[in-house]
């Protein structure tokens, strides 16, 4: 599908039709080949100017071959022969230019990019490389350092940026096809040799060898077990010591190990399964998304604390104007004190004016009453926020959709506090909240789809993943996050330490271990949640041994260094020591350490050998499992919005899927014996109990997660 005419007299115009982006499905690939050749042939026409149709050149290639037998053209010999091609060539760049979009205009041998167009070679980001010769001709181009720093990040970047790397010739603010037709014509009939990208030499870089050897360490570092950032610069050395055509051979070898990988699978998925969660239903299949949202000029944030600030500035840098209410004068002023700030900062790194102006202040909440949508984000104190839902529904005009910002608190019953409770949700953030990607929008039994909707399009406007969930009590990433640090905890007590904890699940990909997380959070955060649900007593004051609360196996370990004082980084001592200077590196601590081992011999635990495979076991699959129950309960409407709300919530690693794609590639009957193991041997600890519905999708014959809601449908229809 590429559409082929001549302008100007003598340039050929071909046009790439296949929308949204034009990715390079088989149709428009042999599109391209035709019409390419049919312009050269035309003794008429002296350049070729190739556009997208739209005002989008091209996204890449089309994700949905991936896994097929690809038909059509390949993409390599038809980028070769427009580079080959005697006459020149203009890649009119409009939109996007990414992936085998910018590997086909790199084959060309001009480049005309409109201001407002973002190049970049993003594959990395779904396990592969950019094998159409990206990473061959785009360090002959712009250098190595400059090519390893986009391919291995996946890096989009401006027009402007792609001007000064030399990665286009011309940069136009309109009329981007008439300004390469005027460039083509201009360089009509001028010689082609030193335009073709693959005979370039590298440009030279002293010590090649050190400038691998560093890039490469520091991949390793940042990609936590990703192979394709690694393969990516493997594939960049090839172009900067072999010729050409080796250096192709190396990018194709490479490309096919990526290709076949578990890690390419599970970041394919995760690009679908982001797109899946935007088009929510109930579990029932009831479709919400259809549903006209309320619209949201003005909203208000009441509370102002960490997250309510992060709250405010995320609502103004999405060009909403908002109030932000805090009742305490002094808090009041530090708040916006800080909110500035953080506006100016991030207007700066994004090169806009500053939103200062859209924000208002207030100590009254009063001031809300003309907001189409307000977001309570005070203390997580169940009487307080009925309080505020009370005032509230006082105070604001009708039709007001009420969110909170609670992170586990029951939505519904909040809303029974108001006079509509159709117009109450959840709207959990995360913290900091104008950073994190990541909006868990909650309904409740009487939330309409239309306020639903109003959440998941604000979320949306704001830059937001949201997810839509039910009611329960910690939402889905709480919930889940609950048996996850409990199965640590009781590593703890049976012999293991945190440095060991936090190895192995650093080692699987996340950012940072439980423990290392906990004492960045802050340790008391959890306490107090434990003291309000009647959990963290002093020991012994319940009459219950100090290991069981509510007839279940606890660990008091947090509470016990809650009350040494010892709250993490913001004391210098948690689960680990920190410099007195306020230092973020995490050190052994000998205390900690002693602590373990008396608390052991008061209890009679007797110290046992854990390695790093059990530790995943007990924490993951405890993890895994309560998503499963959270699939049975209905909470959410497929394993899709799980994996999402981990990977861009909680730091599960992307190349791994989410929970309960990895439980699926491990393999459903391995993850249900293994739990039925641990179980056994801690019969005191529910959460390792294997879920009724992970039992029924083994002996359903344990289908890919891509089925699991169609088998969940079946299963449910049958109760």
């Amino acid at each position: 599908m590429a559409q082929y005419s001549r302008v100007s007299g003598s340039v050929g115009l071909i046009t790439l039709q296949n929308p949204p982006v034009n990715a390079l499905s088989a149709a428009v690939r042999q599109g391209i080949v035709d019409t390419v050749k049919r312009a050269l042939g035309d003794p008429e026409v002296k350049a070729v100017v190739i556009r997208g149709q739209n005002g989008v050149f091209c996204g890449g290639a089309d994700i949905k071959e991936f896994g097929t037998n690809m038909s059509g053209p390949h993409l390599v010999p038809m980028i070769h022969a427009i580079e080959a091609a005697n006459k020149p060539v203009v890649a009119a760049i409009e939109g996007i230019a990414l992936g085998g979009g910018l590997e086909l205009a790199l084959g060309c041998h001009y480049r005309v990019a409109h201001s407002k167009a973002r190049l970049g070679l993003p594959e990395v980001t779904l396990g592969l490389l950019p094998a159409a010769g990206g990473t061959q001709r785009l360090p002959r181009l712009i250098g190595v350092p400059a090519a390893l720093d986009l391919i291995t990040k996946g890096r989009h970047i401006t027009a402007a940026e792609a001007l000064q790397l030399g990665v286009v010739d011309q940069v136009t603010g309109h009329g981007t096809v008439d300004a390469a037709v005027k460039f083509a014509l201009s360089v009509a009939g001028k010689p082609l040799d030193a335009r073709r990208i693959s005979t370039y030499p590298c440009p030279r870089t002293s010590d090649l060898d050190a400038l691998f050897e560093g890039v490469m360490q520091k991949v390793r570092q940042s990609a936590r077990g990703a192979i394709a950032p690694i393969a990516c610069v493997q594939a960049v050395r090839a172009a900067a010591t072999l010729p050409y055509l080796q250096g192709m051979e190396r990018e194709k070898e490479l490309m096919a190990t990526l290709f076949t990988s578990g890690q390419a699978r599970a970041l394919q998925y995760s690009f679908f399964a982001q797109r899946a969660v935007g088009r929510w239903s109930t579990p029932s299949g009831a479709r919400w998304d259809t549903s006209k949202p309320r619209p949201v000029h003005i909203a208000a944030v009441i509370g102002l604390g960490t997250m309510g600030r992060g709250i405010a500035v995320a609502l103004a840098q999405a060009g909403l104007s908002v109030i932000a209410v805090e009742t305490q004068e002094k808090q009041l002023m530090e708040a916006k004190q800080a909110v500035s700030g953080m506006l100016e900062r991030g207007a700066k790194r994004r090169g806009v004016a500053p939103a200062l102006d859209k924000v208002s202040y207030s100590h009254d909440i009063k001031a809300v009453a003309d907001a189409d949508l307000v977001i309570e984000a005070v203390f997580e104190d169940m009487a307080l926020k009925r309080t505020v839902f009370r005032q509230l529904s006082a105070v604001c005009k009708p039709g007001t959709v009420l969110c909170t910002n609670t992170s586990g608190l029951d939505v519904e019953h909040l809303a029974s506090q108001t006079r509509n409770p159709q117009l109450v949700v959840g709207m959990h953030f995360f913290a900091p909240a104008h950073v994190m990607k990541l909006l868990e929008v909650v309904y409740g039994p009487q939330s309409s789809p239309q306020a639903v909707a109003t959440a998941m399009q604000l979320g949306k406007k704001m830059g937001k993943v949201s997810v839509a969930v039910g009611n329960c009590r910690g939402f889905v990433g709480n919930r889940m996050l609950k048996p996850y640090l409990e199965q640590a905890f009781f590593l703890l007590e049976e012999g293991a330490t945190p440095e060991l904890v936090d190895r192995a699940l650093e080692e699987f990909g996340f950012p940072m271990g439980v423990f290392k997380m906990s004492d960045l959070s802050g340790l008391d955060v959890g306490w107090r949640v434990r003291k309000a649900d009647g959990l963290a007593e002093p020991v012994g004051a319940s009459g219950q041994p100090a290991r069981i609360r509510q007839g279940q196996r606890y660990s008091p370990l947090g509470d016990l260094l809650c009350e040494q004082g010892r709250f993490g980084q913001k004391t210098g001592r948690g689960w680990y020591q920190y410099d007195k200077s306020g230092g973020q590196v995490a050190s052994s601590d000998p205390w900690l350490h002693s602590f373990l081992e008396g608390y052991r011999a008061m209890h009679g635990l007797v110290a046992r050998r854990i390695d790093l495979q059990e530790v995943l076991e007990r924490c993951l699959y405890a993890l895994i499992n309560e998503g499963f129950r959270i699939l049975e309960d209905g909470i959410v409407a497929g394993p899709e919005d799980i994996d999402i709300i981990y990977v861009f919530g909680y730091g599960w690693p992307r190349h791994r899927g989410g929970p309960m794609f990895y439980a699926s590639m491990v393999g459903l009957e391995r993850v249900l014996e293994r739990l039925e193991h641990h179980h056994k041997a801690h019969p005191d600890v529910p959460h390792l109990q294997p879920c009724s519905l992970l039992r029924r999708l083994v002996s359903s014959g344990s289908p890919p997660v891509h089925r699991w809601r169609e088998v969940l449908k079946k299963l449910n229809s049958q109760l």
